[in-house]
């Protein structure tokens, strides 16, 4: 297999040495075939050179940001659309689009649309076909790193898949081990095993899960570095064989193996490091015959700071605005100008690297439910305003539905500052500022995140969120000032919506008139958070207002409605303490966007509180969805006797599999769907017999 790895190099450098100088030919008008934020990002860049562009949706995507912000948009098909490579060629054809931009996922990797995008004459924004296969299968990857002198990680990438021949190597690499998809990416196929008598379980979890999402369920093992850092190098490549490196990124902190918060530079590195990163990347990169965008992934030794080859992706990553706000640059423009045929815009001396930046994914998920996806409509979102400092990348608005069928980020929020501690703090500022309600997101775990005190001091590896877990997920305490602001919401929306039929001239919350409502209120709320109900009675009388909670003695509290675009914002002062904030109702539901984040109540009757718990939640007698999804397998039946922690289904949510376990030794009574059921959260799936019934 080296022989003819180290065949393929010979041949791959003698093709750059003897290959015909590219032609310049320039390009005005861009396909993209993709969704969500990638394609809004390269709307913007492709609008400001004047290149027009060209959308494709899928059905669930008719009305989504990206094709309205496109020149044009076409139809490609149902939610699984965006891999139907030859109806995408068809629509650029039809379109007079030169190019096609891969944005990341979906076809950005893949070598049959890259190979057929040449063979049908149009320009694929992205590597050569060859360079994506190369990299694409891990075992191939790393055994060419390997010979172009990038160190890489003990393992095996061999070809026989037999569960013997798995075992046997496991068993001579040692655990724990990583098991690892040899295609693909974002975490997708990748297991870890402990222990040996784990190892078989853990196998064919993974090969299920990497069939599905990549076609192929074939494996390599690797040694697994107990607390590694993932830094990755951004490099990039033009027709003419040079390469250059946009310094590193740090991309330690994940969850379920997928990223999650992001910084440039990788802190605490030498700068003699951060060449032989750069430099090995771009070895990388030249041993491929690269071309455009890619980066290079290293697993950096938390203890000695050695450093690995773990992969490389073919594409623009989902963190490339922080090289981008670290490097002064714009990648998708440098990406137009090589697919054009043009020279890199700078030679590596020129790419100066000033301050810091972060990047934080915003996702539709539940951090303290194990990360499980979510989706659902965002009928509140009010984002930082962005500037040269503060990127807000998305391609959703107020309103628009995050959907099943696809990844459940909402956005990513980038941010630069002179250092990492400036960032830092911006950071936190801004994701404070990042109010969304409708869903479940993991802004509130971003703030505590970014606040901890280990990743404040850049301590960080793979296994920051596991060894951190009880600091990062303490106990919630819903403080009395905490009640009394969602009291205050309550009671200004209904000031609000009485004040709506005065005249504009008389309206209590106009900026000019500032003039309160002859009005007296008494009203007493029960309201519910994270499973307790607590009583809030308000007297609010010609703007004179008292709140107690729970019985306890009436406080005098001082408060008024801000104006905020319409927004409702409130600032109060309870107990002396002076506070503004925003918060929104929808229905029965009460939302506080505050400095520590997002509070959500619901406005419940006590007479309901028992049936409504029993309909959130799994039960002894029950299994339920945790997050809405498909349902890919029911492996039990009624009448089946069945053991603590037998696997009962396997739910399919965001293109990751979510196996639903027993919870006790129990009998199955019945199966709340069929296999391709689209199963809404909290739905039973599984319903156990009652054995106290008899």
């Amino acid at each position: 297999m080296y022989t003819r790895l180290l065949q393929h190099f010979g041949h791959s450098f003698r093709c750059m040495a003897t290959k015909a100088t590219p032609k310049v030919q320039p390009i005005n008008k861009i396909l993209i075939s993709n969704r969500g934020e990638i394609a809004c990002r390269v709307i913007r860049t492709a609008r400001k050179l004047g290149v027009r562009t060209v959308a494709v949706y899928s059905d669930p995507d008719e009305h989504s940001l990206h094709t309205e912000l496109a020149d044009e948009a076409y139809r490609v098909g149902e939610a699984a659309s965006y891999l139907r490579g030859e109806r995408i060629l068809e629509i650029a054809k039809k379109s007079g689009a030169q190019a096609i931009h891969p944005g990341y996922g979906f076809l950005s990797e893949s070598v049959e649309f890259a190979e057929l995008c040449h063979k049908e004459g149009v320009i694929f924004m992205g590597p050569p076909s060859s360079a994506i296969r190369d990299m694409g299968i891990k075992s191939t990857s790393k055994a060419i790193m390997a010979a172009a002198g990038v160190p890489i990680i003990n393992g095996y990438h061999g070809d026989d898949q037999s569960d013997a021949c798995l075992q046997a190597e496991a068993a001579l690499i040692g655990f724990p081990l990583m098991i690892k998809a040899v295609r693909g990416g974002g975490g997708k196929g990748m297991r870890i095993a402990e222990k040996s008598e784990d190892f078989l379980t853990a196998l064919n979890s993974a090969r299920t899960e990497s069939l599905k999402a990549f076609g192929d369920s074939s494996v390599l093992l690797e040694r697994y570095v107990r607390s590694p850092r993932h830094v990755e190098v951004q490099v990039f490549a033009d027709q003419y064989g040079d390469a250059v490196y946009l310094w590193e990124r740090d991309c330690s902190v994940q969850r379920r193996h997928q990223k999650i918060i992001e910084e440039a530079p990788a802190p605490g590195l030498s700068e003699e490091l951060r060449r032989e990163l750069g430099e090995a990347a771009v070895r990388a990169a030249k041993a491929v015959g690269y071309v455009g965008a890619g980066t290079v992934e290293f697993i950096l030794d938390k203890e000695d700071l050695s450093f690995h080859f773990m992969e490389m992706n073919t594409r623009l990553q989902v963190e490339h605005p922080i090289s981008e706000m670290i490097t002064g640059t714009d990648l998708v423009e440098w990406q137009i100008r090589i697919a054009a045929g043009e020279p890199l815009p700078l030679t590596q001396e020129q790419i100066m690297r000033r301050g810091h930046a972060f990047e934080a994914r915003i996702y539709a998920e539940n951090p303290r439910g194990g990360f499980l996806p979510g989706a659902g409509p965002l009928r509140y979102l009010s984002t930082p305003k962005p500037n040269a400092e503060v990127r807000v990348e998305t391609g959703v608005r107020e309103g628009d539905e995050v959907s099943v069928h696809y990844d459940p980020m909402i956005a990513k929020l980038v941010v630069w500052g002179e250092n990492r501690t400036q960032a830092l703090n911006s950071l936190i500022a801004r994701l404070g500022e990042y109010h969304i309600s409708g869903l479940e997101t993991n802004i509130n775990f971003l703030i505590d995140l970014a606040s901890h005190p280990e990743f404040q001091l850049a301590n960080v590896h793979t296994g920051f969120i596991d060894q951190h877990f009880d600091t990062l997920f303490p106990p919630i305490v819903v403080k009395e000032q905490q009640l009394s602001q969602a009291a205050l919401s309550l009671i200004f929306n209904e000031l609000q919506a009485a004040g709506s039929n005065a005249s504009s001239s008389q309206d209590p919350f106009s900026a000019a008139a500032n003039v309160r409502l002859n009005y007296a209120l008494i009203r007493s709320y029960n309201l519910k958070a994270h499973d307790k109900v607590y009583a809030v009675d308000v007297k609010y009388d010609n703007g004179n207002i008292e709140i107690r909670v729970d019985g306890g003695a009436w406080q005098v509290v001082k408060a008024e409605r801000v104006q905020d675009d319409g927004r409702l914002k409130i600032r109060a002062n309870i107990d002396n303490n002076i506070s503004t904030y925003n918060a929104n109702i929808d229905g029965a539901n009460v939302t506080l966007f505050l400095e520590s984040g997002k509070l959500d109540f619901e406005l419940v009757q006590p007479k309901f509180l028992s049936a409504q718990a029993d309909q959130l939640g799994s039960s002894s007698s029950r299994v339920v969805a945790p997050m809405p999804g498909v349902l890919e397998k029911i492996l039990v039946k009624p009448g089946d006797i069945v053991k603590k922690g037998d696997s009962l289904a396997v739910l399919i949510a965001m293109k990751m599999e979510h196996i639903l376990k027993a919870p006790k030794d129990a009998t199955i009574k019945s199966i709340g769907g069929a296999v391709g059921d689209n199963m809404a959260k909290g739905t039973a799936v599984i319903t156990f017999v009652d054995e106290d019934a008899n």
